[in-house]
């Protein structure tokens, strides 16, 4: 098997160039990701907070008689 040397030389500058601007991809992918995020989290609210969601307590109706999946619904479509 006759192996060429400037064959395996353009392969391994592809296989390095390809690395590096996947790498150059990922980083620049994750800049935009942190400048489209918000600055700050939200910390604990102060003051008179309600709680919105009580553990063990599964919520199937409400007050103006949607259940749980409509009213998650809404909030996703109308941010309410």
């Amino acid at each position: 098997m006759i192996v060429s040397l400037p064959k395996t030389v353009r392969r391994l500058y592809m296989m390095i160039m390809f690395v590096a601007l996947s790498y150059l991809l990922y980083y620049a992918l994750s800049l935009l990701g942190e400048w489209l995020s918000p600055i700050e989290d939200y910390g604990i609210p102060e003051g008179s907070a309600v709680r919105a969601f009580h553990d063990g307590e599964p919520v199937t109706r409400s007050d103006d008689g949607l259940n749980t999946r409509q009213r998650l619904r809404f909030y996703y479509w109308f941010g309410e």
